[in-house]
């Protein structure tokens, strides 16, 4: 997608500006390669330094908190996880020419997930119940609420909203269906967990073979109800793979249906502020929300 931007209030972001920001505070690595690498991602803007690194910027003043966070909690989540994370190894400060924070981290091996269309589904389903359920057994001590922390039924208004912008693209009723029948559930009773929030498969590495090699991108990271994760069955495996998620994870009935509704809100929202921008993050929004209401349909 190169520079098209895709927020107002996007900046201006690119090679040059990355060169002038590592040679005034980095010049150790100011002579490396820089490559700007070609992303679904929304938040951030990333350009590779030669092999190994890669420089991370937030393209919108709503992203720059994301980089603090990241800076305190992944080096200390690292440890827990049965995946790679991105860990930084430096934090970038406001320059002349760019007002934000900014990272370098190491660069992560690996291929982007197909959308319903992974080498190993069953495989894939497994590991990711084993990143969900280690990173909500990470002591939450101290850990700030999740940018998807809210309960689900405070999503109302905002998801029916997004339904009535995306009626022609989308089933209105069936979507409003779904969505009722999510409201439904019963709600998180217990204490918050660690929650990644944004498993959608251009935050996810994969081997060659179709197994999880690496979970990136932690702009969501914080605590909240465990079953905002569960978004993953719905955005990366096809219908014959979710249930083994489902089971490996453990999830009851009630979280079950807040995954889904969680994946439709998310979706939803995605289909509308993306079709005009964003053609993958619109095309992969159509294809959740394709996935939910088939669940929905065959539940009922």
């Amino acid at each position: 997608m190169g520079t098209h931007k895709m927020h107002t209030d996007e900046v201006d972001i690119d090679t040059s500006l990355v060169r002038a920001l590592l040679g005034a505070q980095f010049p150790h690595w100011a002579e490396l390669p820089i490559a700007r690498v070609e992303s679904a991602g929304t938040s951030n803007a990333m350009f590779r330094l030669g092999e190994d690194l890669v420089a991370r910027l937030p393209r919108i003043a709503g992203a720059v908190g994301d980089v603090a966070k990241e800076h305190r909690w992944l080096s200390r989540l690292a440890p827990h996880l049965p995946v790679a994370i991105p860990v930084p190894l430096g934090k970038g400060a406001p320059g002349e020419t760019y007002p934000w924070h900014w990272s370098v981290y190491r660069w992560i091996h690996g291929e982007t997930p197909k959308v319903g269309r992974t080498a190993e589904p069953g495989l894939l389903a497994r590991d990711l119940a084993e990143f969900i359920t280690a990173l909500h057994r990470v002591d939450p001590t101290d850990g700030p609420p999740s940018y998807r922390s809210e309960a689900l039924a405070t999503r109302d208004a905002g998801t029916r909203a997004a339904i009535g912008r995306v009626r022609e693209m989308v089933d209105a009723d069936a979507a409003t269906a779904a969505w009722d029948t999510a409201l439904r559930a019963p709600a998180w009773s217990g204490p918050p967990v660690w929650i990644h929030a944004d498993l959608q498969p251009g935050n996810l590495l994969t081997t060659v073979g179709g197994r999880l090699s690496a979970v990136i991108d932690f702009g969501c990271l914080g605590l909240g109800d465990p079953a905002v994760d569960l978004i993953a069955a719905w955005y990366l495996l096809p219908a014959d793979a979710r249930g083994i998620l489902r089971a490996s994870a453990k999830a009851d009935d009630a979280s079950w249906a807040r995954g889904r509704g969680w994946a439709l809100s998310i979706a939803l929202n995605e289909l509308w502020y993306y079709r005009d921008t964003n053609p993958v993050m619109a095309g992969i929004a159509r294809y959740v929300i394709d996935q939910v209401l088939t669940d929905h349909q065959h539940a009922g």
